[in-house]
């Protein structure tokens, strides 16, 4: 089987994401709440979020198909399984709430994704998702650490798979290592309700002038 995208970068991943953002396990706090309850963490990579969502009281359990970065997530004592976000070995209904964090930008078929989160969800349980603001993050955008004024070059509309964008992308960054997805605000809102998923809530975190991060509340 071929690697993931994301193998062989583990130990320089969890030097750049070594835990969640405050903002971030904010968003959480308020928009997903506390457990009990089996929680799953689609997209888990190292376990940061998942391990946040064993501090708000959920049993969590995280997939992800990189195992450089789910032995990681195991070495913090975490449930993790690999498996791919668009096929997921659990039955229906068998989930009280769910989260993915900064995953649209990595998977293929985003909306595909969700319809399998709006399976594996209990009737009425909420979904919460944190990723990428598109409309300052992606190939037509430099906003690099997000500091400052992002500046917008062409190319916003389209949907696609980018791995270079000269004079946009930070060369020492992520998405120069793996590549990225783009799709635009629309179309990323509009995949909840065709997936299924009822939304119930959209925010653009942080307090600088122009935001980098989403958050949706959905309910399957």
């Amino acid at each position: 089987m071929a690697g993931a995208r994301y193998d062989g970068l583990a130990t320089w991943y969890v030097g750049f994401r070594p835990s969640l953002p405050e903002d971030e396990l904010e968003a959480l706090r308020r928009l997903l709440g506390r457990g009990p309850g089996r929680c799953l963490d689609i997209g888990c990579g190292t376990g940061v979020a998942t391990a946040a969502l064993a501090d708000l009281g959920w049993s969590p359990v995280g997939v992800d198909v990189s195992d450089d970065l789910l032995d990681v997530a195991r070495g913090r004592g975490l449930d993790v399984q690999h498996a791919s976000a668009d096929a997921l070995p659990f039955p229906e209904a068998s989930f009280d709430a769910a989260v993915s964090v900064w995953t649209h930008t990595d998977v293929d078929d985003f909306e595909r994704t969700l319809r399998e989160v709006a399976r594996v969800l209990r009737p009425g349980a909420p979904f919460v998702y944190l990723g990428a603001h598109p409309c300052f993050v992606g190939p037509h955008s430099a906003f690099v650490g997000a500091h400052g004024v992002p500046t917008l070059h062409p190319g916003y509309r389209p949907a696609r798979r980018y791995v270079e964008a000269p004079g946009v992308a930070n060369p020492d960054g992520l998405r120069a290592r793996v590549g990225a997805v783009h799709l635009p605000l629309g179309r990323l809102l509009q995949t909840f309700p065709d997936a299924g998923l009822a939304v119930e809530g959209f925010e653009e975190l942080g307090h600088t002038d122009y935001p980098y991060v989403v958050a949706v509340r959905s309910r399957g």
